[in-house]
């Protein structure tokens, strides 16, 4: 058995990614090389890390467990994987378990036994007829929501990675989707649902010693133009993409020092907003493929950005600020500050007077222009929030009678829904105690 530190590495790597911690992972990265590395990722699974690690756990259990003549006993507890590696503590459950072996194969040892695995039954005192009354299990709370059968699904199976995103065509039934195998794929949709939806494949290259080869990068954010014939992608090679819906390569972008995090179009579609790790937003002319404006407020990666209207937009980062930049002008029209930990992520309202963020500070916060402070401070997700989106709901859309509604989910595996308009107390805050927590269900891609 042999393995490189090549290899350590990139499964180190992939579990970072695997768990949302992109930035991580793009540095650790950089100092490990991965790039120069020989392993095809397309070829690793999801979770490989996790797999090798509860390979090794169960491994140790076994030489706790096995005795030299073959024969197997239980466990009484489980290790856990710090005691797995912790020398004394793995010495330690080796002497109790064998100090338990011996005093069960001794007679009159005392513990009532129960079967040939020396397992103890927990049973409570007994009852009045002198025979023990076992002990109930506890009982435990069963998720009742709603499984979607199997015959309403469709599984899109093409991609040899993990799928980071999934965006819908606003105009005809095309699905696209971004890939860690260096594609973004289009699926056709509007084929019998009974056959398996034909997909254009979009490759992700770059040039190498004066041929186009496979970037091996991520594409971790794509958008389509609000009449639905370009769709852009924004890749870790450093480089955004428009495409066309036949599958052909209209536009490569290309400013950024480094992965891309996010990148929208506006509404009218003669502009592409995108954000880096090198701490600037770029606003990108469509037609021609030129970068019109680069901004560099931030002090950190950015990590997501939001138009507010053709030519204004809000970008946040991990220096846990946010900014509304508007183009041709050379400084933030506005600045927000008030998250303790990285933004994840901001949407403007469907109006665009409300801006929305979520942190790693667990908290989901609600901000107007017309305050330096935020509006609403809301608190109720244990874990990060790394993603949000409005309902299409409220004045100015085509449910205007309906109440406007903001969703937040978590690394709690929670999906929280917010009212933003009610819940107004006689001290004039915000009380959102009856958030409700819901299921969301996606298109499985594979």
């Amino acid at each position: 058995m042999s393995f490189s530190i090549d290899e350590v590495n990139f499964l180190v790597y992939r579990y970072l990614q695997e768990s949302g911690f992109h930035h991580s992972a793009y540095t650790f990265g950089i100092e490990s090389h991965i790039s120069q590395s020989n392993i095809n990722g397309a070829l690793v699974p999801p979770a490989a890390l996790l797999n090798i690690l509860q390979k090794g756990l169960l491994y140790t259990e076994a030489e706790i467990t096995i005795g030299e003549d073959g024969t197997e006993t239980r466990l009484t507890e489980s290790l856990s994987l710090i005691d797995a590696v912790t020398p004394d503590i793995v010495a330690a459950r080796q002497n109790a378990h064998n100090a338990q072996k011996q005093a069960i194969k001794e007679p009159g040892s005392g513990g009532e036994q129960n079967g040939v695995d020396g397992t103890t039954t927990c049973s409570a005192p007994p009852a009045p007829g002198g025979a023990p009354t076992p002990v109930a299990p506890e009982n435990m709370d069963v998720d009742q929501s709603i499984e979607i059968p199997a015959s309403k699904a469709t599984v899109l199976s093409g991609h040899e990675s993990e799928v980071f995103i999934c965006a819908w065509n606003p105009s005809t039934d095309l699905l696209a989707s971004g890939s860690g195998d260096s594609t973004a794929r289009i699926w056709d949709m509007s084929d019998n649902p009974a056959t398996t939806p034909n997909q254009l494949v979009l490759r992700h290259c770059i040039q190498r010693g004066g041929a186009e080869v496979p970037s091996n990068k991520d594409v971790t954010s794509l958008d389509w133009n609000c009449d639905g014939n370009l769709l852009a992608t924004g890749s870790y090679d450093g480089y955004a993409r428009i495409w066309t819906t036949d599958g052909t390569l209209a536009s490569t972008l290309g400013q950024h020092k480094g992965p891309i995090f996010a990148l929208k179009w506006n509404k009218r579609g003669n502009y592409i907003l995108s954000a880096g790790v090198d701490k600037t937003t770029i606003i990108w002319d469509a037609a021609s493929g030129q970068c019109t404006q680069q901004f560099s407020f931030h002090s950190a990666p950015a990590l997501d950005v939001d138009w507010q209207t053709n030519t204004s937009f809000a970008s946040c980062s991990t220096d846990q600020c946010i900014h509304v930049c508007r183009l041709h002008v050379d400084k933030p029209i506005k600045s927000f500050q008030g998250h303790t930990n990285e933004v994840n992520a901001i949407k403007w309202d469907p109006q665009g007077q409300l801006l929305a963020s979520c942190s790693d500070d667990k908290t989901l916060k609600i901000w107007s222009m017309k305050q330096d402070t935020c509006v609403h401070d809301l608190e109720a997700h244990s874990k990060e929030i790394y993603t949000i989106k409005w309902s299409p709901t409220g004045p100015g859309t085509q449910n205007p009678n309906m109440n406007l509604i903001l969703a937040s989910a978590s690394f709690d595996s929670t999906v929280r829904l917010w009212d933003v308009e009610r819940g107004k107390d006689t001290n004039g805050g915000f009380l959102f105690d009856d958030a409700k927590t819901v299921m969301v269900s996606s298109v499985e891609l594979l």
